[in-house]
């Protein structure tokens, strides 16, 4: 299972301390040492650009939900108010909670949209039945594979490849 990005430094050090179970996709770095006193040769880390690390310390739960980010759930929305249906740009986009957490709404993937702000505070602090406001698409938790994309950072062409294999079909991801 995938758990977070990693600095080609943190990578290359995982790899000097014997801790890199299998590493597949392009060649990223090779990092040089010093020379060998007895062979002559210089020592050589290289990483590729997806590994797996040992050991079940690295292993994250399989029940537990991807940070919830404004980043990361407007990119799952697509930008895309959940009320109007409006894409609009990050800074005009905000958090909805479909049950207010003043109402014992949670903070979590299942109960929050993306909302313009215009709707969001037409919806004030009650739910779309109550501000008679129809949601237009359903909320849900990405999966970790997703999630790495949703975080917004510069994907090598492998690494997309070798996450959107594995994102589920129900992806917004996918339209």
């Amino acid at each position: 299972m995938p758990d977070r990005w990693l600095e080609v430094e943190d990578a290359i050090t995982y790899h000097a301390k014997g801790m890199v179970a299998w590493s597949v996709g392009n060649l990223v770095c090779t990092y040089r040492g010093g020379i060998s006193r007895v062979t002559g040769v210089r020592s050589e880390l290289s990483t590729r650009s997806i590994i797996a690390i040992k050991g079940t310390d690295f292993m994250p739960s399989r029940e537990r939900e991807p940070a919830l980010t404004n980043a990361a759930l407007f990119a799952r929305d697509r930008y895309l108010c959940a009320y109007c249906g409006q894409q609009f740009r990050e800074r005009q986009l905000s958090r909805d909670h479909i049950i207010p957490l003043s109402r014992g709404g949670k903070d979590r993937w299942m109960n929050v949209v993306t909302a313009c702000k215009a709707c969001n505070g037409k919806k004030n602090n009650r739910t779309p039945e109550a501000a008679r406001m129809t949601l237009l698409y359903a909320p849900y938790v990405p999966s970790r594979h997703e999630h790495l994309i949703l975080q917004n950072r510069r994907i090598l062409a492998d690494q997309m490849e070798y996450l959107m294999a594995r994102v589920p079909k129900h992806s917004r991801l996918h339209s």
